[in-house]
């Protein structure tokens, strides 16, 4: 995981795209750590994560071998797992979950850079 978050951190600032680096990390480690907890990994079903560049923005993808697709649910609050959907939706503009080639599924998650720092005018309002 530390690889896929300093692999994201380069992409960013060689995409003049800093300012999303907390969210997306964030992002990213909370996609991984599900994949990992519940995605079958053999040598020829492993995990994988894709960067993409957008207009106006970024695409996180994370890959994996289980057709099982991942449902936001309530955690228990004493819980210390199963909020990182909930995460997830709260940072990205939007996200979900696709076929792929392949077994398994891959999860997406689309950021923003946001509007003043894309034309050099004011802020959202």
């Amino acid at each position: 995981m530390a690889l896929a978050r300093l692999e994201l951190r380069k992409a960013l600032a060689g995409w003049g795209l800093s300012e999303l680096e907390d969210s997306a990390v964030l992002i990213v480690s909370e996609l991984l750590s599900n994949a990992g907890l519940h995605a079958r990994v053999t040598p020829e079903q492993i995990i994988e994560t894709r960067y993409f560049r957008s207009t106006g923005g970024l695409r996180i993808e994370v890959h994996d071998g289980s057709p099982v697709r991942p449902q936001p649910r309530t955690p228990d609050p004493e819980a210390t797992d199963g909020r990182g959907l909930l995460l997830v939706d709260a940072l990205a503009d939007e996200w979900g979950v696709a076929d792929r080639a392949g077994p398994g599924k891959m999860i997406w998650a689309a950021l923003s850079v946001p509007r003043a720092s894309a034309d050099g005018g004011p802020g959202r309002g």
